[in-house]
């Protein structure tokens, strides 16, 4: 499904799936903002540092199902498993693009 996904979108979920902290933080925008589980994160050092803390330590791999664009948002929808209590675990990632890149995520 990765291949139908935005660039951004596209690159970030490969690189989640390798389990590649500097290739999930490439897509994102220098001031790129990431909100998840009531943590804010903001530019590429907090987001590579929260990459690192919340996904690889945990192994979690996100698998996309669905996606649709709703009020200028890529909404996409998918298990998340890993390493981890209550694993799988479905999540909306909502991505905000600007100029090819991910300029914010939040994460529900």
């Amino acid at each position: 499904m990765t291949n139908e996904l935005p660039a951004p979108i596209a690159a970030y979920v490969a690189a989640n799936a390798r389990l590649d902290a500097d290739g999930m933080a490439a897509p994102f925008a220098r001031d790129a903002v990431v909100r998840d589980d009531g943590g804010h994160h903001t530019g590429r050092d907090e987001i590579r540092t929260w990459i690192q803390s919340a996904t690889i330590a945990s192994r979690a791999v996100f698998t996309p199902e669905t996606w649709l664009e709703r009020d200028g948002r890529i909404l996409v929808e998918g298990l998340t498993a890993g390493d981890f209590p209550g694993s799988p675990i479905r999540f909306t990632l909502s991505f905000l693009l600007r100029h090819d890149a991910i300029a914010g995520l939040e994460i529900a």
